[in-house]
């Protein structure tokens, strides 16, 4: 199982486009050598948007709530922060050098939305596009051509391209699933229970405790904690870890012995950099549970909603 659900075939429509432009061709199998799964596309941006949300400083885990100026430079941070994680050149005329052939990045906050500059005519356009609240994301290659684009009347000129010749596009992903923003999909109710703590422990605790059973992200324990020692907050040793215990909650995380526990429970596995957290009981004499793992040399298997709380067993550590 792919770490994120993307669809990594050709699709055989896109053959034509292959076979009518070398160059683009060459620059497509190039990036799919790099990122065949788009597990790097897709970090780079869920960490892009995160970056721009800042929320360690703002506690902001919402696009809506960034400035105008802060959106208008998220193209910006896209075409570094994909040159950085791919260590493309820099272009003689566009923003990158691929396989030898100059490409220009274009990022839009919305489907179909990119706006193109006139020096980009003639060049291949790489179109990437999130949506935080839609958790997809995409990423294509066009040759720009003034026939596709739309006449625009904006002062700095840029076009963009009419939805009739959007099947130009060559995509590498499309659609795919974009890392989930935890807070922005929690329900208001659990939102606001996690935010209306003073502490940043207690509003932790509180992540840990609603939340269970999902992908829960770095980012979003620096955003609920607010503190620059967030990690602190899940260990153990007066962290989440030693706190949610008693009530028989356990947070793995992106070790692989926490990832075979996690999947041993049915859960999906922490990857790096994510913790899941999970509330468990032990399973009595004769019972059995398909899911179901062995620690502290005991069975245990999820909780059922009506199960009262017990202490949680202790989770090996990273070594083991």
């Amino acid at each position: 199982m792919l770490p994120f659900e993307i669809s990594a075939a050709i699709n055989i429509s896109s053959q034509p486009l292959l076979d009518e432009d070398a160059e683009l061709a060459a620059v497509y199998h190039r990036l799919r050598k790099l990122d065949p799964t788009g597990i790097r596309f897709a970090t780079v941006l869920r960490n892009t948007i995160d970056q721009l949300l800042n929320g360690e400083a703002t506690g902001r885990y919402e696009w809506k709530k960034l400035f105008k100026t802060e959106k208008t430079h998220a193209g910006t941070m896209v075409e570094i922060n994909l040159q950085r994680e791919f260590k493309f050149d820099d272009g003689d005329h566009m923003d990158y050098k691929i396989d030898g052939i100059d490409v220009d990045c274009k990022y839009s906050q919305s489907d179909g939305g990119w706006m193109i500059p006139p020096e980009a005519l003639g060049h291949l356009c790489l179109l990437v596009w999130a949506d935080d609240y839609k958790s997809k994301w995409s990423v294509g290659l066009l040759r720009i051509n003034r026939q596709w684009l739309n006449g625009g009347n904006n002062r700095d000129l840029k076009l963009t391209i009419k939805s009739a010749h959007r099947d130009r596009i060559l995509w590498l992903y499309r659609e795919a699933e974009l890392p989930k923003n935890i807070l922005l999909h929690m329900s208001p109710i659990d939102r606001t229970a996690v935010f209306s703590h003073t502490s940043g422990q207690a509003r932790v605790n509180e992540l840990f405790r609603r939340a269970q059973g999902q992908q829960i992200s770095r980012n979003v324990i620096r955003t609920v904690a607010q503190q620059k020692d967030y990690m602190k907050r899940v260990r153990g040793n007066g962290g989440a870890r030693s706190a949610l215990q008693r009530d028989g909650i356990i947070i793995m995380g992106d070790y692989e012995s926490h990832r075979r526990i996690a999947r041993a429970l049915g859960l999906p596995a922490p990857r790096e950099g994510e913790f899941v957290s999970a509330q468990v009981r032990e399973l009595t004499d004769g019972e059995s549970s398909k899911d179901s793992v062995l620690l502290d040399g005991k069975l245990w298997t999820l909780a059922s909603p009506g199960d009262a709380p017990g202490l949680a067993p202790q989770l090996p550590s990273h070594k083991r």
